[in-house]
């Protein structure tokens, strides 16, 4: 037995299951220790395993939920509990969004409260097969002579052992077994650490990481397969430069619609939001909160490949996109001409570096904001006048949010108007959202 194991309390061990935390895990107190415990829920009797001791915290797993919540449902997919893809599949779905909206709420809180004047219904969209973008793991077990793709196992740096997964599109999360079988039987299996899966609504793109070269045979394989499976093959043998089809009939041009009509184009490893449903929806939001006429002048910052910044285009006078990646920038701009659009003006700027942006002193009516987890505090603490009337803040992580609306609201003069949960996320603890500042 190892020293970490022999650290932990014997289990298993009965338990109620007091309250439910950010993440999603249920709360228990157990001698006087806090224990985190996954797969169980508020009001619950479980029997739980311990995984870890940190701190003042333990950390444990349910085993057997001896009497259960009346918001527990049954797990759609065969490894929930298992695969950390997603955490919250035993409650259900109203429940989580509601649990997404109160961590939303609570962070606004503290330290220094940020009063929301108006709390926004939660954007929704499909439970299962939404996710379009992805990063799986691959790795070739020599002892059990087996091929595992998938996630991390839930508390654990181990791969899940997948057949099938339910929140992915059908044409990857239906067939892993195929592409286990696939991968498994190439002589190079033992040095494919990833795939990367990307796609729009016709086309489906893998791109393999691979850290040896590809015989002949390996590469007559992946072509004669990849047609059965319906799927457009990538090779990766480097860095993100060295990412090539693998051949020419695999070369394709992915895209999706927003706004309507507009065509934005990507490459497989673009950033672009994985749930297309909520993003249509989430642009919709914003056009109608940023309320846009056609004298305005926008800012749209951390603009990617013109999601925002295109519809924004459409509707004011002009709007300049900043983004950091040149790369995303170049696909911006080719985006703006694909669709007609000559309002825009899309600029590199490392936007942690006050002094490269480039927008110093220009007075713009609006802002949009949509950043990374770590999120903007360079860009509102850095704001001079003249400010502008409306900033809309895009968020994938609610203590970053909250850290930036203290700003925005006790140092920089504006009010929380509007805020909103989007449920970008489905089964999972991500909290993405949509906050509105006025002046």
């Amino acid at each position: 037995m190892s020293r970490h194991r022999r650290s932990l309390p014997p289990d298993p061990v009965e338990t109620e299951v007091e309250s439910i935390g950010h993440d999603g895990r249920g709360i228990a107190r157990i001698a006087g220790r806090q224990v985190l415990i996954d797969g169980a829920l508020p009001g619950e009797r479980v029997t739980l395993r311990y995984r870890a001791r940190r701190g003042g915290c333990d950390q444990g797993v349910a085993v057997e939920v001896l009497r259960p919540a009346p918001l527990r449902v049954s797990p759609r997919c065969r490894h929930a509990g298992v695969c950390g893809g997603c955490s919250l599949q035993h409650l259900h779905p109203a429940t989580q969004v509601r649990l997404k909206q109160e961590r939303l709420l609570e962070h606004l809180r503290h330290p220094t409260p940020v009063p929301v004047r108006t709390l926004l219904p939660p954007l929704l969209g499909p439970l299962w097969r939404y996710r379009r973008k992805a990063r799986l793991g691959v790795k070739y077990v020599e002892k059990r002579s087996a091929l595992l793709i998938g996630f991390r196992e839930q508390g654990s740096n181990r791969l899940a052992d997948l057949s099938r997964c339910e929140v992915l599109i059908p044409t990857v999360g239906q067939q892993l077994t195929a592409l286990r079988s696939l991968i498994g039987g190439l002589e190079a299996r033992a040095t494919i650490p990833q795939l990367e899966l990307a796609a729009d609504s016709k086309e489906t793109v893998l791109v393999l990481r691979h850290l040896s070269a590809l015989s002949r045979c390996d590469l007559e394989r992946l072509e004669a397969a990849s047609s059965r499976l319906g799927l457009r093959l990538y090779l990766q043998p480097g860095g993100p430069e060295t990412i090539h089809p693998l051949s020419l009939a695999h070369e394709v041009q992915l895209g999706y619609r927003v706004d309507g009509d507009l065509e934005l184009g990507f490459l497989p490893t673009d950033f672009t939001q994985i749930n297309a449903v909520i993003n249509e929806r989430m642009v919709q939001r914003a056009m109608e909160l940023l309320d846009l006429r056609a004298h305005q002048r926008v800012l749209d910052l951390y603009c990617g490949l013109g999601n925002f910044t295109l519809p924004i285009a459409r509707r004011a006078g002009q709007v300049v996109g900043v983004e950091g990646d040149a790369a995303l920038v170049e696909r911006a701009r080719a985006n703006a001409r694909r669709n007609g659009i000559h309002n825009a003006e899309i600029r590199v700027a490392d936007l942690s570096r006050p002094g490269e942006w480039p927008w110093h002193g220009l007075a713009v009516d609006r802002m949009l904001l949509d950043p990374p987890r770590s999120g903007a505090f360079a860009v509102v603490s850095g704001l001079t006048p003249p400010y502008p009337q409306r900033i809309l803040y895009v968020s994938c992580n609610p203590a970053t949010l909250a850290r930036d609306a203290e700003v925005l609201v006790h140092r920089q003069g504006y009010r929380l108007a509007v805020a909103g949960v989007m449920d970008m996320f489905p089964h999972t603890s991500h909290v993405e959202s949509m906050v509105l500042f006025t002046r």
